[in-house]
């Protein structure tokens, strides 16, 4: 039970991290060896490319976690209290439909790139794999914003 609490509490965190780091020194890498050894490595870009796709899929989810997403603030300002729960319901609602259409067009892309056995060009890598970031960000988004309609419909008060 404490493994699956950490890992609720910490997973978009430590995964976002893990890209972030290895995105930075893979970067550094291709620094050094361009400005220093005078010869680029050719699969640093890319890498650094995909790394930064996963983790902003990713962040997608932690910034619903946070309650960090975009929302109409003016309206739910002004809104009396009495309604602010139900409008943020109804907001993690649409938010959620949007994340299961998400999920369910990037099944299908992920499919066409499997069928198709397209691969990266510097390294090599199947192209389902990078296709597969916005199914596995927009699961865990959906998982959140589930997480977030029973809270908010638990909450005994709402700000």
């Amino acid at each position: 039970m404490k493994a699956l609490r950490f890992l609720d509490e910490n997973i978009e965190k430590m995964l976002c991290v893990i890209a972030l780091a290895l995105m930075s020194a893979v970067i550094v890498a291709q620094v050094f060896c361009r400005y220093v050894l005078n010869s680029s490595l050719s699969w640093s870009e890319e890498l650094a490319r995909y790394l930064f796709i996963w983790m902003i899929y990713i962040g997608i989810s932690y910034g619903v976690k946070l309650d960090k997403h975009i929302c109409v603030d003016a309206v739910y300002s002004f809104a009396p209290k009495s309604i602010k729960r139900y409008y943020a319901i109804v907001g993690y609602l649409l938010f959620l439909l949007f994340a299961v259409a998400m999920v369910y067009y990037g099944i299908l892309v992920v499919g066409m790139q499997i069928s198709s056995g397209q691969v990266s060009p510097a390294m090599g890598v199947p192209m389902q794999y990078v296709y597969a970031a916005p199914v596995v960000g927009f699961v865990l988004t959906a998982i959140r914003l589930v997480q977030k309609v029973i809270e908010a419909i638990k909450a005994p008060e709402w700000e």
